[in-house]
């Protein structure tokens, strides 16, 4: 096993928990950084609830109290001291990963540095890092406790050393890696996206229903769920910031259809709201 001995994770929203989760079940001891003690609360219950589920399906080998007495959460950067592995996961704004990785670089100058973005530059993360050379794209999928796959991004000054690693450590987590150069939207958002964009342009146009659709995608091709839902899955609003990130590295193709842009500014978010293309 090569997973390091503690593990740090900025942000305890639904992906760093997930993330979190997985680290822990590993054996890592697990550093949580949440902005107040109301989120940092909040995040600890998430992962408890995560952990719980996985106990109740029989996929522990450890106690839940076992496993989440090496998890500690904690409302500044400092309490990262002592990790060689840190993951941001906030959301996708690229001056807040850029700050946010800073100030991790600052506490913890010889960590190795992972990103969770799933279609920002890692280059352009890296930009403003005192040693870009130890950051690395890991691009967890959600649910990330049930999900097999790490999208492993490298970035034009990411060391090999780095890449060889977080190879080891997907595979050690119990997951496949798959391997992209930096680009927009890597290899997973760039076609899951496209696929999605497609999918409410013929809704839009009255095609076909969502529901028709997506049974189209899981009968038809084998998709274990399909665009539509997979979207409300997501968040119609990480949707939409991704679709236009991509509209605007690579062209109107990627543009967002008028009815995604409308369930957004209607607070019809997907699952976590209760409705988006589907009522939950």
């Amino acid at each position: 096993m090569t997973l390091p001995a503690q593990v740090g994770v900025y942000g305890g929203g639904r992906m760093g928990a997930g993330i979190a989760h997985s680290f822990l079940i590993g054996g890592s001891k697990v550093v949580i950084v949440e902005s107040t003690a109301e989120t940092a609360a909040a995040a600890l219950e998430r992962v408890a609830a995560s952990l719980a589920q996985a106990d109740k399906r029989g996929g522990l080998s450890e106690t839940v109290a076992a496993i989440t007495a090496r998890l500690t959460v904690v409302t500044e950067s400092a309490g990262l001291a002592g990790c060689s592995l840190v993951i941001e996961a906030v959301p996708e704004v690229l001056e807040l990963k850029r700050a946010v990785l800073r100030s991790v670089q600052e506490v913890v100058p010889d960590a190795w540095l992972g990103t969770n973005t799933s279609s920002l530059s890692l280059n352009g993360i890296a930009e403003s890092l005192s040693a870009p050379e130890r950051l690395i794209g890991l691009h967890f999928f959600n649910p990330v406790p049930a999900s097999s796959l790490i999208e492993i991004v490298v970035g034009a000054q990411t060391s090999p050393e780095l890449v060889a690693l977080a190879r080891d450590w997907t595979t050690d987590l119990g997951k496949t890696p798959i391997q992209v150069t930096d680009s927009p939207g890597f290899a997973s958002s760039r076609l899951g996206v496209g696929l999605a964009l497609e999918a409410m342009r013929m809704v839009e146009e009255g095609v076909a229903s969502a529901e028709d659709i997506d049974t189209a995608m899981t009968l038809g091709y084998k998709h274990p769920m399909g665009p539509l839902r997979t979207t409300d899955v997501v968040g119609l609003d990480v949707r939409l910031a991704i679709a236009e990130y991509l509209e605007s590295q690579l062209g109107p193709r990627f543009a967002p259809p008028q009815i995604l842009r409308d369930l957004v500014a209607e607070g019809h978010l997907g699952r976590k709201t209760g409705r988006g293309f589907y009522v939950w």
